[in-house]
Parts: C-alpha cells; sequence; structure tokens
C-alpha cells in the first residue's frame, strides 16, 4: 500500500502544519500547491489529466500543478513535479502568488495559496515523455486558441484552470 502523501496545511495563525493531501481536500483545508506555465514563444504546454486521478481526472490544466511535500520548497516542488509528471526541466521563474476555492467534484474542495512559476521551452528540443499515471495527453495552445476553446467546452477544463485564464486572459503573469 501506497505512503499518504503529506503536504502543508494553513493554520489560521497563517502557520502550517502536515495533513495527508486526501484529507486536505476532503475537509477543504487552505493548503500550499504550485502550479507551472511552460511557453514556447506564445504557445502555452497544457495538460490532460489522467483518468484515474481522483479528482478533475481527464480534464486539461496548466502544464503542471501539484503540492509540495511536508518540508519542501515550492522551487524544488515545482522543479521535481515536471521531471515526475513529464519527464522534463526547464529553468522557472516565480511569477506570483495567487489564492483560490473551488469544487472539484466527488465532495472533495481546493482551498490553495498557489506559487505560480513560468519557463520557457524556447529553443530547447524538449523530449516531453508524460508519465501515464499522472497525464494522459499534453499540447501547446495560443491564448486565444485556448480562451476560445474553453469558452466553447468549460467543463473540458478543471476548475483551476479556468480561474486561471479568468484572472490572466492573456496568460500574462
Amino acid at each position: 500500500m501506497a505512503q499518504p502523501i503529506i503536504i502543508p496545511a494553513i493554520a489560521d495563525d497563517g502557520s502550517l502544519y502536515p495533513v495527508e493531501k486526501l484529507e486536505a481536500h476532503e475537509r477543504g483545508l487552505y493548503h500550499l500547491a504550485i502550479s507551472i506555465f511552460v511557453f514556447d514563444g506564445d504557445r502555452l504546454l497544457i495538460q490532460k489529466r489522467a483518468s484515474t486521478k481522483y479528482h478533475c481526472g481527464g480534464l486539461w490544466a496548466n502544464t503542471c500543478c501539484s503540492h509540495p511535500n511536508w518540508g519542501e520548497g515550492a522551487q524544488a516542488s515545482a522543479e521535481r513535479r515536471l521531471r515526475e509528471e513529464l519527464g522534463i526541466s526547464v529553468p522557472l521563474a516565480f511569477a506570483r502568488i495567487e489564492t483560490y476555492s473551488a469544487d472539484v467534484g466527488n465532495g472533495l474542495h481546493e482551498h490553495e495559496k498557489v506559487t505560480m512559476f513560468t519557463g520557457s521551452a524556447t529553443g530547447l528540443e524538449l523530449e516531453i515523455e508524460p508519465n501515464p499515471d499522472e497525464v494522459e495527453a499534453v499540447r501547446w495552445v495560443a491564448a486565444d486558441e485556448l480562451r476560445a476553446e474553453m469558452a466553447r467546452t468549460p467543463d473540458a477544463f478543471t476548475p483551476w484552470f479556468r480561474i486561471y485564464l479568468d484572472r490572466f486572459p492573456d496568460l500574462a503573469f
């Protein structure tokens, strides 16, 4: 049996405490997260989450989104998750911190303080190797195409990705 993943949750006083990832989502606890946006010129790399994920499986999301492990920094977590999910490594730059709250189905709720990173694949010859336990498909898409597709089929995208695109329609973080 796999060990439960322990992530940092945020107490009312701002201090961090360890909690199992599933419990954080079941109880809607405020917790830390990371989101990564890798660009090649004006195109963003997006991923379709594996259908087997316990929430939002089969939906399109930004390049990579996850949670730092307990005791792990956001930058280290972002670099690790890019490798684990997509088999890639690109230089990442801190973009901003955002918070959001969203129902993600099946009685689960995201309530996150998200450290956002951007990365550039321009000029790199990336060999993207999606981990099938995490990612079903990937593709590159321009902001205008993404907005149009999300307007046509919003339910094909994760709640947080819809929130991000609503806040940053030009993908300018």
